[in-house]
């Protein structure tokens, strides 16, 4: 999938170093390198990165890591370059997410957002995901409660946002 100059593939062994600069200036408690290849040696998971063009230097703009469980995803991670936020790439990772699920039958995709990430949250709103629950002190780091959120795949929600439409980070 490509737009903009932004192309969304599989993760390629050579990405991992920009993803892990990405990960440390996105994230106040980062997954670590080992973490990021046990997903990728696990037969469950999956990650996939937004790469610029090959014309624009095919850099690594953003990611995602997802598990495919059963009819059911969890989205584990998602994540764009800070100087390239609010471009839609964000929407292209989650709208080939939502693509790939339910080509592979999924039913329901959920994630875990910090209460206070308005952006994530706008995004996920716009694919049609609603707040399920939360998980009190959730995150380590600060202590904040989790918002568990939910989307069902069956209804087609995510259907305009998954053309790239949107702008988000």
């Amino acid at each position: 999938m490509a737009s903009g100059g932004v192309e969304i593939g599989d993760f390629e062994e050579g990405d991992i170093d920009q993803i892990m600069v990405i990960e440390r200036d996105a994230f106040a408690s980062p997954w670590s390198e080992e973490l990021f290849r046990r997903e990728i040696g696990s037969s469950i998971s999956r990650l996939i990165v937004a790469r610029l063009s090959r014309n624009q230097g095919r850099r690594v703009v953003g990611y995602a890591v997802y598990w495919s469980v059963a009819d059911e995803i969890h989205l584990h991670t998602l994540a764009v370059r800070r100087d390239r936020r609010r471009e839609g790439i964000g929407s292209l990772l989650l709208g080939e997410i939502i693509h790939c699920s339910r080509s592979l039958g999924a039913k329901w995709i959920t994630l875990e957002v910090r209460q206070r990430n308005d952006a994530a949250r706008r995004l996920y709103a716009k694919f049609g995901f609603s707040v399920q629950g939360s998980r009190p002190g959730y995150y380590h780091d600060t202590g904040e409660d989790a918002l568990i959120l939910w989307a069902d795949l069956e209804l087609g929600d995510a259907e305009s946002a998954n053309k790239g439409e949107g702008r988000n980070g």
